[in-house]
């Protein structure tokens, strides 16, 4: 299984490659989730219903997975890891992260500099 990130499916909604793609892909293998934050940052960032529908088409058959006890573990460890030395990457990305540790997950994402400072975090190619 491989989580989605926000950018990645964004990019998926607008059609754009190779997001569009691997998106499919992923889906037709049913080998694709994502997280409650990806979610919830998708659901409120849609300013009409048709945007509101395709947010929804798109999540519909995705697992979603949830910032549980665990997760909040291990964003809290990355959180530490990371503002200590002063360079953080925002709450959303931290749970993200944290969703994708606790279950030994990999993620899809585009902004693979800011993901790969999360140290034991698996990031997978969009190509």
């Amino acid at each position: 299984m491989i989580v989605a990130d926000t950018d990645v499916l964004i990019d998926a909604l607008r059609g754009r490659e190779p997001a569009r793609a691997r998106i499919a892909a992923a889906l037709a293998e049913g080998q694709l989730a994502t997280t409650t934050v990806t979610a919830f940052e998708l659901r409120s960032s849609t300013d009409s219903d048709h945007m509101r529908d395709a947010v929804e088409q798109l999540l519909a058959p995705l697992t979603i997975l949830p910032f549980d006890d665990a997760a909040a573990s291990h964003a809290a460890r990355a959180r530490r890891a990371l503002e200590a030395p002063g360079s953080p990457i925002g709450i959303a990305n931290y749970m993200i992260a944290g969703i994708c540790l606790a279950r030994s997950v990999a993620l899809l994402t585009r902004d693979r500099a800011l993901y790969g400072r999360v140290a034991g975090l698996v990031l997978v190619e969009l190509l």
